[in-house]
């Protein structure tokens, strides 16, 4: 019994959907490594303390971004007798990599930009203004491609762009600034702010990963309206082995076992499609699994008759 065969045609559309996130995410490498060879060499000419920290926080960023660039390409193998569910929650992998590199980042860009409030440094801030330009429209298209993904991969990843499209804003603002009145410190002010603001939108992001990791109920799906959906159902008399959970954060999945009386068991079915249209209006479309038995003992050990 071939279980794991699927046909060309669900490849050819599984492939044409999955495609798109990995493409994403290569053009983030791309862009985010590529640059980052250019701020060492600009931050050393431009003598900028803060251009040669981003340009270590990019580094990171870009390791990252190639560890969720591989982990998103082996989310989309078929689903085989080692992982039945798929590979999907191997994007999950980068997206907490990618979630402790920027809170890393971020508590980084804090501890480099304190000294600064003491003891500040001029900069050439010329070039910061023409590198901030560049930098802003580099990092702004790669955050723009990341914004039409809907992976949890790419979601992370957006921040991780957006990061430094807010960055290299304030290094713009700070430039001008400075031209006029050499007020460096206002350097490591913005760059404070902006690591602070990241770990605002960052922090609560990682732990909804952890949290699908951890196979904790979808943020999306009310579970407690949903079993009491389910048991106001005339023929259920109680459920047990309720479980919901989400193997990627798009994808959810549901197993139930319902009791019925003897004399409702010719309506199984029924039964079954009204539960899984209910499953369907609360979020769970994706992986459903309804177990029916007759007897109270079978309900509390788990046992069914059929599924």
């Amino acid at each position: 019994m071939e279980v794991f065969k699927i046909s060309k045609s669900e490849k050819q559309e599984n492939h044409s959907h999955q495609n798109q996130p990995n493409k994403n995410i290569k053009i983030a490498f791309f862009i985010n490594f590529i640059f980052s060879m250019i701020e060492f060499f600009f931050g050393s000419l431009f003598n900028s303390v803060s251009i040669m920290s981003d340009a270590v926080h990019d580094l990171g960023d870009s390791i990252s971004i190639g560890f969720a660039w591989f982990f998103q390409g082996y989310s989309e193998k078929q689903q085989d007798e080692q992982f039945t569910f798929g590979y999907n929650r191997f994007s999950l992998l980068g997206a907490l990599i990618t979630g402790v590199v920027l809170i890393g980042g971020s508590f980084f860009m804090i501890y480099r930009s304190i000294p600064r409030l003491i003891d500040p440094q001029p900069v050439n801030y010329s070039g910061m203004f023409w590198l901030s330009l560049v930098a802003i429209g580099l990092n702004g298209y790669a955050a723009w491609i990341l914004s039409k993904g809907s992976s949890k991969n790419e979601g992370m990843l957006n921040l991780h762009m957006l990061e430094d499209v807010l960055g290299w804003i304030g290094v713009l603002v700070v430039s001008i600034v400075m031209n006029f009145t050499e007020a460096y410190r206002l350097d490591p002010i913005l760059s404070i702010l902006i690591a602070l603001y990241i770990l605002y939108k960052t922090v609560p992001e990682f732990f909804s990963t952890m949290k699908i990791l951890l196979n904790g109920s979808p943020e999306n799906v009310n579970v407690e309206n949903l079993a009491n959906s389910i048991n106001n159902i005339p023929a259920v008399k109680d459920l047990s082995h309720f479980h919901i959970w989400s193997l990627d954060g798009e994808e959810n999945a549901l197993i139930v076992t319902v009791l019925i009386d003897s004399s409702d068991i010719n309506k199984t079915r029924e039964i079954k499609e009204e539960i899984a249209e209910l499953a369907h209006t609360s979020g769970v479309k994706d992986h459903i699994t309804i177990e029916i038995t007759t007897s109270k003992d079978e309900l509390e050990k788990g046992y069914a008759y059929g599924s």
